[in-house]
């Protein structure tokens, strides 16, 4: 696909890592719609890049229809929206379970699902979808965060199978811990001496590199920790066992705590 002169809408686009792949994009030539809640982070961003922006709610499904039809062409959908979604199940009150799940797995598909005949028609087009390492191997008090996370992975395997033959591409992008903006580093979680991490500009310059050459499943993180979510998808049982053992469990309560007021 290429970027240069395409009509990319980006979700989520008010994060830190969302204003890196937005800044990524323009520089390959894109024409930017950007969306987000924030309209005092979505103005000046806009303004820095000669974007349009749609200030709206994913969790409301009317909303995706309004995001939809203001848009107009799009050639390439990229999907980072989300919400943290941390904690025991337990702690979740329903409401705050449908709107994960709308913001994370259902915004995604209905974009899909609405962008995608049009790209269909041009046989031209990408829908890429933020998921993270979350989508392959499961931590503890992510349970919500990991359902999430594993659909969009799922969702977008499939879904590039059915379009392949019609010229629109589909990828995945899997996030490790990420330093400086996201949902790692707003909770101020501290990592044991070892665990790396990427920064958002990495991410983004994944986000890139999955368009132009089409690439199915691109990750961001050290050797390391891709190794270890192969691991855990192939033997879960044993490499949740390393992971207690070299820290994760403290990891993951810091996260929660971090993020509990962001659901």
């Amino acid at each position: 696909m290429r970027i240069s002169g395409s009509q990319c809408l980006l979700t989520g686009a008010t994060g830190g890592i969302g204003q890196a792949i937005a800044r990524a994009l323009k520089q390959h030539g894109a024409q930017l719609i950007l969306t987000g809640r924030r309209t005092d982070v979505l103005e000046p961003l806009a303004a820095e890049l000669g974007a349009r922006t749609l200030a709206v709610d994913l969790g409301q499904p009317a909303e995706i229809d309004r995001l939809v039809r203001e848009a107009g062409v799009v050639d390439i959908l990229v999907a980072n929206a989300a919400l943290p979604a941390s904690g025991r199940l337990d702690s979740f009150t329903m409401e705050e379970i449908d709107r994960a799940l709308d913001v994370n797995l259902r915004a995604p598909i209905a974009l899909a699902h609405a962008l995608a005949p049009a790209m269909v028609g041009r046989r031209s087009g990408h829908l890429l979808f933020m998921s993270s390492l979350a989508g392959k191997a499961a931590t503890p008090g992510t349970s919500l965060y990991n359902a999430t996370k594993y659909g969009l992975r799922g969702f977008a395997a499939a879904l590039r199978a059915e379009l392949r033959e019609y010229g629109v591409g589909v990828s995945a992008v899997f996030p490790g811990f990420i330093r400086d903006a996201g949902m790692f580093a707003d909770s101020g979680a501290k990592l044991p001496a070892g665990v790396g991490t990427r920064s958002p500009e990495d991410v983004a310059k994944a986000v890139i590199t999955a368009i132009e050459r089409n690439r199915g499943e691109v990750d961001v993180a050290p050797v390391a920790m891709r190794v270890g979510a192969i691991f855990g998808g192939l033997a879960p049982e044993v490499a949740a066992r390393v992971t207690r053992r070299v820290g994760g469990d403290d990891i993951a309560r810091q996260i929660i705590a971090g993020q509990s007021d962001k659901r």
